[in-house]
Protein backbone atom coordinates (compact mmCIF):
# COMPACT_ATOMS: atom_id res chain seq x y z
CA UNK A 1 0.00 0.00 0.00
CA UNK A 2 1.37 3.20 -0.93
CA UNK A 3 1.55 6.11 1.66
CA UNK A 4 -0.82 9.27 1.51
CA UNK A 5 0.93 12.67 1.85
CA UNK A 6 -1.60 15.25 1.49
CA UNK A 7 1.22 16.80 -0.36
CA UNK A 8 -0.73 19.14 -2.80
CA UNK A 9 -2.98 20.18 -0.95
CA UNK A 10 -0.78 21.18 2.14
CA UNK A 11 1.16 23.36 -0.57
CA UNK A 12 -1.74 25.02 -2.08
CA UNK A 13 -2.99 25.59 1.73
CA UNK A 14 0.32 26.83 2.79
CA UNK A 15 0.34 29.03 -0.98
CA UNK A 16 -2.53 30.34 0.02
CA UNK A 17 -1.74 31.70 3.49
CA UNK A 18 1.32 32.82 2.16
CA UNK A 19 -0.30 34.90 -0.37
CA UNK A 20 -2.53 36.47 2.15
CA UNK A 21 1.09 37.47 4.60
CA UNK A 22 2.65 39.67 1.32
CA UNK A 23 3.99 42.47 2.95
CA UNK A 24 4.23 41.49 6.57
CA UNK A 25 7.76 41.36 8.12
CA UNK A 26 10.47 39.22 9.58
CA UNK A 27 9.21 35.58 10.57
CA UNK A 28 5.61 36.20 10.19
CA UNK A 29 5.73 36.12 6.27
CA UNK A 30 7.44 33.00 6.16
CA UNK A 31 6.92 30.63 9.15
CA UNK A 32 3.75 29.11 8.72
CA UNK A 33 3.05 28.57 12.30
CA UNK A 34 3.65 32.64 12.62
CA UNK A 35 2.50 33.57 9.40
CA UNK A 36 -1.07 31.51 10.52
CA UNK A 37 -1.20 33.84 13.84
CA UNK A 38 -0.54 37.10 11.61
CA UNK A 39 -2.71 36.31 9.72
CA UNK A 40 -5.82 35.27 11.37
CA UNK A 41 -5.84 38.51 13.52
CA UNK A 42 -5.10 40.83 10.63
CA UNK A 43 -8.08 39.59 9.28
CA UNK A 44 -9.97 39.92 12.42
CA UNK A 45 -8.88 43.57 12.59
CA UNK A 46 -9.45 44.25 8.89
CA UNK A 47 -13.24 43.69 9.74
CA UNK A 48 -13.37 45.71 12.95
CA UNK A 49 -11.20 48.72 10.94
CA UNK A 50 -13.51 48.15 8.05
CA UNK A 51 -16.46 49.42 10.39
CA UNK A 52 -14.12 52.16 11.79
CA UNK A 53 -13.57 53.36 8.58
CA UNK A 54 -17.20 54.73 8.17
CA UNK A 55 -17.17 56.47 11.94
CA UNK A 56 -13.73 58.46 11.33
CA UNK A 57 -15.48 59.69 7.73
CA UNK A 58 -18.23 60.73 10.11
CA UNK A 59 -16.09 62.25 12.93
CA UNK A 60 -14.37 64.39 10.33
CA UNK A 61 -17.15 65.39 8.50
CA UNK A 62 -18.78 66.69 11.09
CA UNK A 63 -15.73 68.69 12.97
CA UNK A 64 -15.28 70.55 9.16
CA UNK A 65 -19.24 71.34 9.13
CA UNK A 66 -18.89 72.64 12.60
CA UNK A 67 -16.36 74.91 12.37
CA UNK A 68 -17.60 76.37 8.76
CA UNK A 69 -20.50 76.95 10.66
CA UNK A 70 -18.74 78.94 13.56
CA UNK A 71 -17.41 80.99 10.83
CA UNK A 72 -20.22 81.64 9.62
CA UNK A 73 -21.94 82.45 13.05
CA UNK A 74 -24.15 79.45 13.80
CA UNK A 75 -23.60 76.18 15.75
CA UNK A 76 -23.32 72.78 14.17
CA UNK A 77 -26.37 71.73 15.59
CA UNK A 78 -28.75 74.95 15.12
CA UNK A 79 -27.50 74.34 11.16
CA UNK A 80 -28.16 70.81 11.06
CA UNK A 81 -31.44 71.71 13.03
CA UNK A 82 -32.09 74.35 10.25
CA UNK A 83 -31.39 72.48 7.15
CA UNK A 84 -33.62 69.99 8.35
CA UNK A 85 -36.53 72.33 8.47
CA UNK A 86 -35.77 73.66 5.57
CA UNK A 87 -36.13 70.28 4.02
CA UNK A 88 -32.40 70.36 2.11
CA UNK A 89 -31.53 67.07 1.36
CA UNK A 90 -27.68 67.71 1.64
CA UNK A 91 -25.98 65.28 3.34
CA UNK A 92 -22.63 65.43 5.92
CA UNK A 93 -20.12 64.33 3.32
CA UNK A 94 -21.80 67.20 0.80
CA UNK A 95 -21.54 69.70 3.42
CA UNK A 96 -17.88 68.98 4.71
CA UNK A 97 -16.79 69.31 0.87
CA UNK A 98 -18.64 72.35 0.53
CA UNK A 99 -17.19 73.77 3.21
CA UNK A 100 -13.85 73.25 2.42
CA UNK A 101 -14.02 73.96 -1.52
CA UNK A 102 -16.78 76.28 -2.04
CA UNK A 103 -17.07 78.48 1.31
CA UNK A 104 -19.32 80.83 -0.87
CA UNK A 105 -22.03 78.34 -1.31
CA UNK A 106 -21.99 76.93 2.11
CA UNK A 107 -22.50 80.15 3.58
CA UNK A 108 -25.51 80.70 1.60
CA UNK A 109 -26.79 77.02 2.83
CA UNK A 110 -26.08 78.37 6.01
CA UNK A 111 -27.78 81.75 6.15
CA UNK A 112 -30.78 78.94 4.89
CA UNK A 113 -30.88 77.28 7.75
CA UNK A 114 -30.45 80.20 10.05
CA UNK A 115 -33.77 81.90 8.11
CA UNK A 116 -35.52 78.17 9.08
CA UNK A 117 -35.14 78.25 12.70
CA UNK A 118 -35.62 81.83 13.08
Amino acid sequence: MTRATCSVARHRRRKRLMKLAKGFVGDRKNHVRLTKDAVMSAMAFSTTHRKDRKRNFRRLWIIRIGVAAKINGISYSRIIHGLAEAGCGLNRKMLSEMAIRDPESFAAVASQAKKAIA
